[in-house]
């Protein structure tokens, strides 16, 4: 058979599991929930990106356990597709605020390798931008109907994923010369704050996210096409 010969396309290569979509989904929906309420009472309004990337990973695995009855349908696999991949973006844009509060609270402008009202612009800039280019290649993924079409969605999530990376890690640059400067130079606002905790949970959110993208990189990367290839050859022998 000709290798441009049409592949047949697939939504599901597995049969997705109830037990652990629900289980993902309660633990979700329960950790938005408790996040909601700290969020109203601290009026913490910049976190709200975080607390709808929680209902987004909810509702993804909860689409995720209902597509294990029909793995025909299109609508939980868009559900989940699309909601599962966007949601760690909007963990990244709340964090890339936090620093720059940090940064401004305890009155380390001065320490850092970039201005503090900066931070955040560039950070949630480039978030916005994974958001779209990732977006973007879910929707031309879910509409494909070749592997052409599966090969440049793929792609696409690829390279808003990688750039999602690069963006974390010149993050966490920027993140660790400000805490190595301000543990040197410590200023009187920063004694008054348990900034040492919170860059923490940064430093510990920052890894889990990145190692999320580096799992999904390393899906998008090895393709679906290259599966349904293999997928068609081994049921042809």
């Amino acid at each position: 058979m000709s290798g441009s010969s049409p592949v047949e396309h697939k939504l599901w290569h597995y049969t997705p599991s109830i037990a652990g979509g629900v289980i993902g989904a309660i633990v979700f929906f329960i950790l938005t929930a408790f996040h909601t309420w700290r969020l109203v009472k601290n009026r913490t309004w910049f976190c709200i990106p975080f607390v709808i990337g929680g209902l987004f990973e909810g509702i993804g695995y909860a689409a995720r356990a209902a597509a294990n009855k029909d793995i025909e349908t299109k609508t939980p696999y868009i559900i989940q597709s699309c909601l599962i991949l966007l949601a760690p973006i909007l963990f990244a844009a709340s964090i890339y605020m936090i620093l720059g509060r940090l940064i401004t609270r305890t009155d380390s402008v001065h320490l850092s390798i970039i201005r503090a009202r900066w931070v955040t612009k560039i950070f949630v800039t480039g978030d916005v931008l994974c958001f779209f280019v990732q977006s973007g290649g879910a929707a031309m993924l879910i509409k494909a109907a070749d592997q052409d079409g599966v090969k440049r969605g793929e792609n696409i999530i690829l390279g808003g994923l990688v750039l999602q990376i690069l963006m974390f890690v010149f993050f966490v640059v920027v993140a660790a010369v400000w805490h190595s400067r301000l543990g040197k130079h410590v200023t009187a606002a920063a004694s008054d704050l348990p900034w040492k905790k919170y860059i923490s949970f940064l430093y510990a959110a920052s890894i889990f996210i990145t190692i999320r993208n580096l799992c999904r990189v390393v899906e998008y990367a090895q393709g679906r096409v290259s599966s349904q290839s293999s997928n068609s050859s081994t049921t042809s022998r």
